[in-house]
């Protein structure tokens, strides 16, 4: 693989995790050694210089904004937190709510979409938070913030109207997506 080709590769893996990876873990993902990695992200540095992002380097690599965008960032966020959440929003913190924390990818299959951007703009609110998944150190999990409760008026999530009720249903949704689909050629089955 050229340079070129590797600056981009580590470009476009560090803006799909957007969050902050080691030189060893993006070795792993290129499947390149550590020192070609290095000259590559050196060149991003370099590349980025003039445009909007910026390569930062604390706690491992990552994407950010340039500074020189500071102004419209903080003028985007504000006007995101101060807006409605609306029926995504909503919908999308009930299930991390009845079911966190939970994987991305699962809120996904109970909305039916991509639920990416909406993700971003609760955990901007501060309604939710990003964990590591103890099952699966690739991925995260999302939850409940402990101020959420409060945001909503309560002081515990178990106090919300039918929370026993929604969460035992959200598991039985759950449980049939995981349950094994049974053979049409097995004896009983009619082929």
């Amino acid at each position: 693989m050229d340079d070129a080709s590797l600056e981009n590769l580590i470009e476009a893996v560090l803006f799909f995790k957007g969050g902050a990876l080691s030189v060893d873990e993006l070795a792993r993902a290129t499947k390149t050694p550590a020192d070609q990695v290095e000259a590559a992200l050196h060149s991003l540095e370099a590349n980025l210089g003039a445009r909007g992002l910026r390569l930062v380097r604390e706690r491992g690599v990552a994407l950010a904004t340039a500074p020189e965008a500071h102004a419209v960032i903080e003028r985007m966020r504000k006007d995101e937190l101060e807006g409605p959440l609306g029926k995504a929003g909503l919908e999308t913190l009930s299930v991390i709510i009845f079911r966190g924390p939970i994987q991305k990818s699962d809120i996904d299959y109970i909305r039916g979409v991509n639920c990416a951007s909406i993700l971003r703009s609760l955990l901007v609110r501060g309604l939710i938070e990003r964990i590591e998944n103890p099952d699966d150190k690739r991925s995260f999990l999302y939850r409940a913030t402990p101020e959420l409760p409060a945001f909503l008026g309560v002081g515990t999530l178990s106090e919300l109207p039918e929370y026993s009720e929604t969460r035992a249903e959200m598991e039985r949704i759950f449980k049939e997506r995981e349950a094994p689909i049974p053979d049409p050629l097995e004896e009983g089955h009619a082929a």
